[in-house]
């Protein structure tokens, strides 16, 4: 069993940037995708961006393309989401989730089974 644990939210004025860090608790094997999700309230949980953890290809939501940028650390498992320019209507929650699908579907459509998720982490843009 696998823990994901985000840290690195919090509240910035519009145009300010944050980054976002996701640890595994235990050893992710590189069949897995990871990524970063978000839910406003009411609305249903979104993509943000995926990477593939064997060669690094992203896959990012077209309303954060050019101003998110995923990455990984190989050596400590951990995945970061960098956010610059960031928008009010970036705020949500967000996750990190980790499951073994294709990272390009999962972006589209994340509500998938046996998915590994974080508790989650606030993020609040204010115009």
């Amino acid at each position: 069993q696998v823990q994901l644990v985000e840290s690195g939210g919090g509240s910035v004025q519009a145009g300010g940037s944050l980054r976002l860090s996701c640890e595994p608790s235990g050893r992710l094997s590189r069949s897995y995708c990871t990524g970063w999700f978000r839910q406003a309230p009411g609305k249903e949980r979104e993509g943000v961006a995926t990477i593939v953890r064997t060669d690094a290809r992203t896959y990012y939501s077209d309303s954060v393309k050019g101003r998110f940028t995923i990455s990984q650390d190989d050596a400590k498992g951990t995945l970061y989401l960098e956010m610059n320019s960031l928008k009010p209507e970036d705020t949500a929650m967000y996750y990190c989730g980790a499951a073994i699908v294709s990272c390009a579907n999962w972006l589209k459509n994340p509500l998938v089974k046996h998915v590994y998720w974080g508790q989650g982490t606030q993020v609040t843009v204010s115009s």
